[in-house]
């Protein structure tokens, strides 16, 4: 194990103006489980094939432990790698796919005995030893390219988006699996996705990626109570925060007429946000016209406008609702973002964020 540290990585290709990621500043610590997460394009994995020697690095620096990796190949590197369409050896049997990067190592045919039975017994992949991987489902590929890596007994796990060709319900049961051995090894690991409730729910803390800039870094109900720019607030939370023009006036935020909370902020307009579930219906808030609801069983998702903005709040009631609904929210539960940069302003009366552990 090793703790990983990236300082003012950055990478352009060619002769573009425009880098694909720029000056990432990263401290992973010691068996931490870090997700990059960012929507398509975001550098989230080009960031992580540099961590891997997989591409070059244009500038800035790589540390694995305290060794400076920037010049060395991957296979002195000693990472290991996951990889979204798993990669293994077709002709290859279960045991010989998991065992290959221990043979091209030289080690004895006893420690790859003993790891590959070991990493079979943790996987439960013992009764698949002998069969090629044409024989299996998508999610036990992926537990044998999983069982490939732990048989190295790596300074760090790279994970690139291993869950994205799994179905909904094979993903969740996955991650769990994926989480589950984490704990158990130890190991440091970074992982990418494009999937904020995947990233929620893996990540010891989270690495928000923005057009090859890191938005937010932070234990992930910190970033999602505390999102650092409108960018992370769209993103992170499904459904995903509204967001809606305002003002400042007297010291109040004002939606539509309506005092929401206070703030110690210039009088003018500011960026408004409000996550569903934080909302409800109240008699004599802020008038919202409903457009359509989704009926989710236990809960409803109703969507409609306030003026001509758009906003969403969560409802557990079976009551119908009529065209009109009134809307009220805790003081504590408004975040506010700078009109003109989109980065977060606090209010007097939010919460202190949760700290990263």
């Amino acid at each position: 194990m090793a703790h990983l540290s990236l300082t003012n990585v950055g990478k352009t290709y060619g002769g573009s103006a425009q880098a694909a990621v720029a000056d990432v500043n990263i401290e992973i610590r010691d068996g931490e489980f870090i997700v990059l997460v960012g929507p398509s394009g975001c550098g989230k994995s080009t960031l992580l094939r540099m961590v891997a020697g997989l591409e070059t690095i244009t500038q800035g620096e790589i540390r694995i432990g305290e060794r400076l990796v920037n010049q060395l190949d991957p296979a002195e590197r000693d990472i290991a790698m996951v990889f979204q369409n798993y990669a293994l050896y077709p002709h290859m049997s279960v045991r010989d796919n998991m065992a290959y990067g221990l043979k091209n190592r030289g080690e004895s045919k006893a420690v790859i005995e003993e790891r590959v039975a070991e990493a079979a017994r943790m996987l439960e992949l013992r009764p698949y030893l002998n069969r090629k991987p044409r024989a299996l489902s998508g999610g036990q590929r992926q537990r044998v390219a999983m069982g490939r890596a732990i048989v190295r007994q790596p300074s760090a796990f790279l994970f690139d988006e291993p869950l994205s060709n799994l179905d909904a319900k094979l993903r969740v049961s996955m991650r769990m699996e994926i989480r589950k051995l984490q704990k158990r090894l130890g190991t440091t690991s970074l992982y990418v996705t494009h999937d904020q409730l995947e990233a929620m729910t893996l990540a010891d803390r989270l690495v928000v990626l923005n057009g090859g800039r890191v938005e937010q870094i932070g234990a992930p109900l910190e970033v999602y109570r505390a999102p650092a720019s409108t960018f992370v607030a769209s993103f992170i939370g499904a459904p995903a925060m509204s967001l809606l023009d305002a003002n400042v006036e007297n010291g109040q935020v004002m939606l539509d007429g309506h005092a929401l909370a206070p703030v110690a902020h210039e009088a003018g307009p500011v960026t408004l946000g409000l996550r569903a579930e934080d909302l409800r219906i109240t008699p004599g808030g802020v008038p919202m016209r409903v457009d359509y609801v989704e009926e989710l069983g236990a809960q409803r998702i109703v969507h409609g406008f306030v003026g001509e903005q758009a906003l969403a709040i969560i409802d557990t009631s079976e009551a119908p609702l009529p065209e009109t609904v009134h809307l009220g929210v805790a003081p504590s539960r408004v975040h506010l973002f700078d009109a003109r940069t989109g980065r977060r302003i606090e209010t007097a009366s939010q919460p202190v964020a949760v700290p990263a552990e």
